[in-house]
């Protein structure tokens, strides 16, 4: 794919953007069969699932710089200026048309650019997430509410530019240190959710709850989630970090039992509304999908017996060595795990001898990149 910015030398974020795609996901999968031949040698591998190459994400999480009558929106060079990204090929145009008003928006309301080597200014990131439907989430991430009033006199103005726009927020970030977002988040329109319409199932999408950057891969991946658990047909199943409940909600069926776990209260939330929305409007197999707010490690480990069938979608940490040895343990028959690290996933398999690998199959979520998500269905030896 060709990109102005990485052959001017002013992004090289997409470090493999320089080999044909083909090649890129073929390398991903050999990457991942070689850690994962030595636990699994008869590992069927299904068809890699691929992205387009351009335009794929839905999210878009953006630097501020500049002054606030100039301001940039992309990311930051080696000595802390800001580079505009506003045009870069991995948006969707629905996306990136969305740039020139938050721009204006800045200058409108005098939301002064965080500089990061002086330690001044307000305003640090804007994130923007597009739904399938085109809808858009817009949050601003401050370093204090100082600004907050001015977001809200000229928020009407940006409603008319942009009238996409569901969702709005104020997210507080006081700290100096890379990272992205704070604890406090203040809603500023009516709506809190985006709709995040996958597979046919409604997923509600607050502030700061987790998704994945590109939607049509995931919704390939909870597909073939809901078929590895088909052909399991448990009368059980456990969606552990479940976030908003997407393999939970393409799990459920008539008289099996789902019950996703997640830290965040936010994302519960999500996830019960998506379970009652779809209760109302006569899906009978909802009646037995609940949703808990608890640490996936404690609660697991903590029940007097298992699912018949568990999907663990961890953070790129993994699952660690306590729950993969209890998922070992377990009486589970099929365990369904999503990493999006494949060293991680390497590790916490080989802690886990009971369960055999039988497939697997790469997601393609970030081309031009390394990274890639993993689908392993393990079955009871």
């Amino acid at each position: 794919m060709r990109c102005d910015y990485y052959a001017a030398g002013l992004c090289r974020s997409c470090t493999i953007i320089e080999q044909p795609y083909a090649e890129q996901v073929a390398d991903k999968q050999a990457r991942v069969a070689d850690l994962l031949g030595p636990l699994a040698p008869g590992l069927t591998w299904l068809p890699p699932v691929t992205s387009d190459e351009a335009g794929f994400r839905t999210k878009a999480k953006m630097v501020i710089a500049g002054t606030v009558q100039a301001p940039t929106i992309g990311i930051l060079d080696a000595s802390g200026r800001g580079q505009d990204l506003r045009d870069c090929p991995l948006y969707p145009v629905s996306l990136s048309r969305a740039f020139p008003m938050l721009a204006d928006f800045v200058t409108r309301a005098g939301l002064e650019p965080y500089d990061v080597p002086g330690r001044r200014g307000e305003l640090k990131h804007v994130l923007v997430t597009v739904a399938p439907d085109e809808a858009l989430m817009v949050r601003w991430v401050l370093r204090s509410t100082e600004a907050l009033a001015r977001i809200r006199k000229h928020l009407p103005w940006l409603l008319d530019q942009l009238p996409d726009i569901a969702v709005a927020s104020v997210n507080v970030q006081p700290a100096h240190a890379a990272v992205l977002e704070g604890e406090r988040e203040v809603v500023l329109t009516e709506r809190e959710t985006l709709t995040m319409r996958v597979n046919g199932i409604d997923l509600h999408l607050r502030p700061q709850s987790f998704f994945q950057t590109n939607t049509a891969v995931a919704s390939a991946l909870y597909r073939q989630a809901a078929a590895w658990i088909e052909a399991s047909a448990p009368a059980s199943l456990w969606d552990l970090y479940c976030g908003v409940g997407g393999f939970a909600l393409h799990g459920a069926a008539p008289g099996r039992t789902v019950t996703g776990v997640e830290t965040s209260a936010q994302a519960v939330a999500s996830a019960q509304r998506s379970r009652d929305e779809r209760l109302w409007s006569g899906d009978g197999s909802m009646r037995d999908v609940a949703f808990e707010t608890a640490d996936a490690v404690a609660w697991a480990t903590g029940q007097a017996s298992s699912a018949d069938a568990i999907v663990v979608n961890p953070p790129r940490r993994g699952l660690g060595e306590e729950l993969s040895r209890w998922l070992d343990a377990s009486g589970a028959s099929t365990v369904i795990y999503s990493s999006c690290n494949p060293d991680t996933l390497a590790r916490d398999l080989a802690w886990m001898p009971s369960l055999v690998a039988r497939e697997a199959r790469l997601f393609d979520m970030f081309p031009h990149t390394g990274h890639g998500e993993v689908g392993v269905v393990l079955e009871r030896a």
